[in-house]
């Protein structure tokens, strides 16, 4: 390895930690949410989206396909905000409002994006208190993880 090649490695933040910390703290926090709004057989929703909602039938290892999609775009979420800040440096030092406005932006990723291209296709209508619900608790429980693990574990 060169010297250049070495600094500019040694340079670059070290992003892993903070994408599984940041990813499994939202991915929890987010599940326990949807525990708490929607039951115990949420995974199974989530799966339908992947399978068809012959899911919402399935058993355990449709249960266990669910969780995993659901850490999945956790993961995925974190990772995009991670490898992000390494171009825009304000990502970390004001990561309370950065955070906020992620949760938001992943809410409507959701919503605009993936749910109406999953095999349901949901696409409404949408009730104002669910709108509200879901972006406070992106922005909560999502966000803030996500950017508060990058800025502390970076």
């Amino acid at each position: 390895m060169t010297t250049a090649a070495f600094s500019m490695a040694a340079s670059r933040p070290k992003l892993l930690r903070p994408i599984l910390a940041g990813g499994a703290i939202a991915g929890a926090l987010d599940l326990t949410a949807a525990f708490i709004t929607f039951g115990p057989q949420n995974p199974k929703i989530i799966a339908a989206g992947l399978i068809g909602m012959g899911a919402v039938q399935g058993g355990a290892l449709t249960w266990i396909l669910g969780v995993v999609l659901h850490f999945f775009i956790a993961f995925s979420a974190a990772t995009i905000y991670c490898v992000a800040s390494r171009k825009l440096e304000f990502l970390k030092e004001h990561f309370v409002v950065c955070g906020m406005f992620y949760g938001i932006a992943v809410f409507l990723v959701m919503n605009l994006v993936v749910l109406p291209l999953c095999a349901f296709h949901y696409v409404g209508p949408y009730q104002l208190r669910g709108l509200l619900q879901g972006l406070i608790v992106h922005m909560l429980i999502i966000g803030l993880p996500i950017a508060y693990s990058l800025k502390k574990l970076s």
